[in-house]
């Protein structure tokens, strides 16, 4: 009777198992291996800055006292005076607490030096920021009417 029987077709559950393992084994060497893309940090770097100044010069305008913007290859910080002959960091403020680049070493040349200061002058000059992380470069730009964007 066994040899009426037709032949069983099909994969062992051994194989299948194999081929699930070469997947997956494939699929975490293709995720591991992309990066992610600098041109895409540097922006996100860029926008997340010009955010924060925007804050900044509203919180200047609103407190009436100026507020430092301070930088280095690491990341940037905002300070002001807090009237006892000290400064006030920022350290619990979401939005103006210190923050680190995303893409490190950063390269930051502002226009008049290493210091930006925000006042609460409503009618600000120009001011432009160039970030680098050594393959590219991006500008933060305010124009005259306050108006904080990525070019």
């Amino acid at each position: 009777m066994d040899a009426l029987r037709p032949a069983q077709a099909g994969f062992t559950l051994i194989e299948l198992m194999v081929v699930l393992v070469i997947v997956g084994i494939a699929s975490a060497a293709i995720s591991l291996s992309i990066k992610p893309d600098p041109l895409q940090q540097l922006r996100k770097d860029a926008e997340r800055l010009a955010q924060a100044l925007q804050v900044a010069q509203a919180e200047a305008r609103a407190d009436g006292r100026p507020i430092r913007w301070l930088s280095d290859s690491q990341g940037y910080r905002f300070s002001r005076a807090d009237g006892q002959g000290g400064s006030e960091q920022f350290n619990n403020d979401p939005q103006l607490r210190p923050t680190r680049w995303q893409s490190t070493p950063m390269q930051v040349q502002l226009e008049r030096g290493k210091t930006l200061l925000l006042d609460a002058e409503w009618i600000a000059p120009p001011l432009h920021l160039s970030l680098s992380d050594g393959q590219h470069s991006i500008g933060v730009v305010r124009d005259s009417t306050g108006e904080v964007r990525v070019q």
